[in-house]
């Protein structure tokens, strides 16, 4: 019987080197780790909890709750400030006159030659500044006083001012603004000229007064909306009907309706535009829904405008 032939030791140890030789080929393959790539991720999907729910939203904080001690929580949304007792009607012109024109009306020598040349006979613009609103309101009210907040060129002022005149009323408009505009307006209203950074919208609204013929019954009060109505508290000068039309985003007009409420005499109507806008709840309308519900007055609405009347 033949004996079977052993392959050498040499032939052995080639053998093993080849096969050893393969295998880091295909270690260092690009498709080795693509395969190793999807293992690992199945590995970790298998191995998660099989019930995954969707993420929950954070609860929002809470702001006001309700209960017994509600009215104590709205206490710190409330403006506290206690105005001046309520000058007369008489003494108003002349009280804003003394205040903030050194007695003098800022109409005299009007205007400064260095704007003379810049200035339009008239140039009216305005926001719903003529809907039917302000007729009902003035003859519901008949006002004595009107305090507007933001006027910009005047317009709804003016018209105002024309229909107490229809009425045979002898009503005092005071006009709030800082006469500012706001950055880039005047790539909208070009014939607003500038001087070495200052806007001519006073000086524009002020020709506008005087092409009117209202001198008499329009005063501005170029002052930011904030500063104005704490300085009319101060002074005791309320309104019968206030207009509040200056910022519209949220902060703004919380800011000005609070502020314009306290110096609102009894039965007087506060309101303003801008209450159906695209800002919905995040703008005017949310100001001014949070304002009555916090106060317990109910809203009416006017085309555009909002209404509210003092108890």
């Amino acid at each position: 019987m033949k004996e079977e032939q052993l392959p050498s030791f040499n032939h052995r140890h080639t053998e093993n080197n080849k096969k050893t030789r393969l295998v880091f080929r295909l270690l260092n393959s690009p498709a080795v780790y693509v395969i190793l790539l999807l293992l690992s991720y199945a590995l970790g999907y298998l191995s998660a909890p099989s019930s995954r729910s969707p993420p929950q939203p954070l609860p929002s904080p809470e702001i006001l709750k309700l209960g017994d001690n509600l009215n104590t929580q709205l206490d710190n949304f409330r403006v506290k400030t206690h105005c001046a007792k309520p000058l007369p009607h008489q003494l108003v012109h002349q009280t804003i006159l003394d205040r903030v024109f050194n007695s003098t009306s800022p109409y005299d020598n009007f205007p400064p030659a260095y704007v003379s040349g810049l200035l339009r006979e008239k140039k009216f613009k305005g926001w719903g500044s003529y809907g039917e609103v302000f007729e009902h309101l003035i003859q519901k009210v008949k006002p004595k006083v009107i305090i507007e907040v933001g006027t910009f060129l005047g317009a709804s002022a003016l018209h105002m001012a024309e229909l107490t005149r229809k009425l045979g009323l002898d009503s005092q408009i005071l006009c709030i603004d800082d006469f500012r505009g706001w950055p880039g307006f005047r790539d909208r209203f070009g014939y607003v000229n500038m001087i070495n950074s200052d806007v001519l919208l006073l000086y524009q609204f002020m020709q506008n007064v005087i092409h009117k013929n209202a001198t008499g019954s329009v005063l501005p009060m170029p002052f930011s909306s904030g500063s104005a109505l704490e300085k009319l508290c101060e002074w005791g000068v309320f309104g019968d009907l206030i207009e509040i039309d200056a910022g519209h985003d949220f902060n703004s007009a919380w800011a000005d309706i609070n502020r314009a409420y306290r110096i609102l005499r009894p039965g007087g109507i506060i309101f303003g535009h801008d209450y159906f806008t695209a800002a919905d709840n995040r703008g005017v309308r949310r100001a001014v829904n949070l304002f009555a519900q916090m106060n317990g007055l109910k809203i009416h609405t006017d085309g555009q405008h909002w209404v509210i009347d003092s108890p």
